[in-house]
């Protein structure tokens, strides 16, 4: 296993667990399976597992199964506060002692704040007193390092660096997703502040393994060396020096193994030019299923109501390349669990992002029709529930 450094100078394995997608029977995670799957990782050197309090029984599991194994300072935790379940500090401290008591630890290696989507969101927890709450946790090694989760655009990720003095960040970061969301750009903003950067969604739940075109099959099997779809993925990633982690939702044995191998092997710089050009290649095969040519550049932005235009086309693109569930889950992190809402159906047509898309996309049209096929029944429930009990506000 290789190790990046975070910003004490410790070691962080390159390939991180993620612990959301746990093989589950009828009465929740087989244990036993996961902890076959975890000692395997374990014993391979890696040292980073990450979960979240609205994992459905993840942060119990990984608390019983590192009991088991008894690898608690081997091993680094991250998980998050859903902030946007909180009305008070009692409320963030009640939450905090009951992940540590879920995970049968005193302390939390990683704490994130999860999907911290804006400014506006940070400044509402700096109200409450979290930074206060954070330095009290962290002068008492119950925290040991501070940072937050992002789904969202590059600008205002970076607002978010400036915002505070985080330890480390976590992205959704591929190669398909190299200009939006975070971004390379954000990621290297980041790093150039010397944040450590955990990447998230590397081959986007499996996407980019999985639901590939037959073209890009091909020209992934046709070309030297021969490598997998995800190794592939992986090496891309892992040849950025900025990356610190990438975390795999690992839910066999197999795949473990895989991941730990590509893991030992690959280093940073290593991709070639040959290798960068077959990605463009499979990149060209999967934007063939595009339905708006957008390309994020963010010229049509900003919206003067708001409409995060890039980021609803992209989950739009997703709708019809990677399956609609998917694509309205993502849609609705990225728009309306946030404290200002981002959504196509705020469009008034005004057209001024028309004026300055350089691929002359037909903006207003497209926002309408992207609108009727994300902002269903479930998405107007949970955008009621968020205004109603002011998740976000």
């Amino acid at each position: 296993m290789q190790y990046r450094k975070n910003k004490s100078g410790e070691d962080i394995s390159l390939l991180g667990y993620g612990c959301m997608r746990f093989t589950r029977k009828e009465n929740g995670i087989d244990l036993d399976k996961a902890e076959k799957e975890i000692r395997l990782a374990v014993d391979g050197g890696v040292n980073y597992f990450d979960t979240a309090y609205i994992y459905p029984g993840s942060e119990a599991a990984i608390g019983e199964i590192f009991h088991r194994i008894g690898c608690r300072d081997k091993i680094q935790i991250a998980t998050k506060l859903p902030h946007y379940l909180i009305k008070s500090m009692d409320g963030i401290e009640k939450i905090f002692e009951e992940e540590c008591k879920r995970l049968r630890t005193d302390y939390i290696d990683y704490y994130l704040m999860h999907m911290l989507t804006d400014v506006e969101s940070w400044e509402k927890l700096k109200k409450l007193g979290i930074e206060q709450w954070i330095k009290e946790k962290k002068h008492s090694g119950k925290i040991r390092h501070i940072g937050f989760s992002y789904h969202g655009h590059t600008d205002m990720f970076c607002k978010l660096i400036d915002a505070y003095d985080w330890d480390f960040t976590q992205i959704q970061y591929n190669y398909m997703d190299e200009h939006s969301q975070a971004g390379r750009r954000g990621l290297q903003y980041a790093a150039k502040k010397g944040i450590p950067v955990i990447i998230m969604e590397g081959l986007r739940g499996g996407k980019l393994v999985d639901m590939l075109p037959e073209n890009a099959k091909k020209l992934i099997a046709n070309h030297e060396p021969k490598r997998s779809a995800a190794e592939w993925a992986f090496r891309w990633l892992y040849s950025q020096p900025e990356v610190t982690c990438v975390l795999s939702g690992m839910n066999s044995e197999e795949m473990v193994k895989e991941n730990l191998k590509i893991a030992d092997e690959t280093k940073a710089g290593d991709f070639t030019e040959d290798d960068f050009a077959l990605i463009e290649e499979v990149k060209k095969e999967i934007q063939k299923t595009v339905k708006v040519g957008c390309t994020g550049c963010g010229y049509c932005m900003p919206c003067p109501s708001g409409v995060d235009i890039p980021e609803t086309f992209r989950c739009y693109n997703n709708y019809y390349a990677e399956g609609k569930r998917a694509a309205k889950s993502e849609y609705m992190q990225c728009t309306i669990f946030r404290k200002q809402p981002s959504n196509a159906s705020r469009c008034i047509a005004c057209g001024k992002c028309e004026m300055h898309c350089p691929q002359q996309i037909p903006i207003r049209k497209e926002l309408k029709e992207a609108s009727s096929k994300l902002e269903g029944i479930t998405f107007s429930i949970a955008k009621k529930a968020i205004q109603l009990f002011r998740l976000w506000g």
